[in-house]
């Protein structure tokens, strides 16, 4: 069974992968049995006439506008996440995408400016209760893994009228673009307008705006380049 789950994994997946010595074959009878359910719960989207291709669905995922929601093959959305395609782009998720428990993709919650859209591209990994806003839009690129507590914001509120309220003064996007092969730490924040080269290292808790080129580490609040990768 390791060496066919081995096989299938290198195939489709990971072409390095080796289970760990002290993976029990207990153990992946039960990780079969789970990604079992999980594939069998894709089958609701028959419903919205979407043949799920190798789609595994945690338990309670929702979805809204599906029809403006694209997913690739062997995506792996976790548990409670929830995705709503309301935006003139909707929502586009690669090949291989796994987005972790109780995440949520949105691209607006307005009925009056509903915004862009948000695109994964394939082999992105996102951890447990991510929040991506692509109201602006948002683009993450190819092989990004990225951390617990994501926090993505594609638009922000004008406050320059003192004597306006400011829930009345309306929003300014820009959108934020974040480069392949990227490693972004738990609990970063991506503010709109931010620019990620290919390569870059965000460290933990980060706050980034501006615009960065490939290939640095960056960190702080807000943040800054910490030093190059070289060879």
């Amino acid at each position: 069974m390791k060496q066919l789950i081995t096989w299938f994994v290198r195939k489709y997946k990971n072409p390095k992968f080796q289970f760990d010595e002290h993976i029990s074959s207990k153990i992946i009878f039960s990780l079969i049995f789970i990604r079992v359910l999980a594939s069998v719960r894709s089958l609701k989207l028959l419903i919205h006439f979407h043949f799920p291709r190798n789609l595994f669905l945690g338990r309670g995922v929702r979805f809204f506008y599906f029809s403006n929601i694209q997913l690739g093959r062997f995506v792996t959305l976790g548990e409670f996440t929830y995705i709503s395609g309301l935006g003139s782009e909707g929502v586009i998720i690669g090949n291989r995408v796994n987005i972790g428990d109780f995440s949520r993709i949105i691209v607006s919650t307005s009925f009056d400016n509903i915004g862009k859209g948000i695109t994964l591209h394939d082999d992105v990994a996102i951890g447990e209760f991510a929040y991506i806003g692509g109201a602006g839009g948002v683009e993450i690129g190819s092989a990004c893994i990225i951390g617990q507590y994501f926090s993505v914001h594609s638009e922000n509120h004008v406050f320059d009228d003192i004597a306006c309220e400011i829930r009345e003064q309306g929003v300014k996007r820009i959108g934020i673009k974040i480069g392949k092969n990227c490693w972004i730490g738990s609990k970063v924040t991506i503010l709109d307008g931010a620019v990620v080269g290919n390569g870059c290292v965000i460290a933990a808790g980060a706050v980034v705006t501006g615009q960065f080129p490939d290939n640095v580490i960056i960190g702080g609040v807000p943040a800054k380049i910490i030093k190059e990768r070289t060879i």
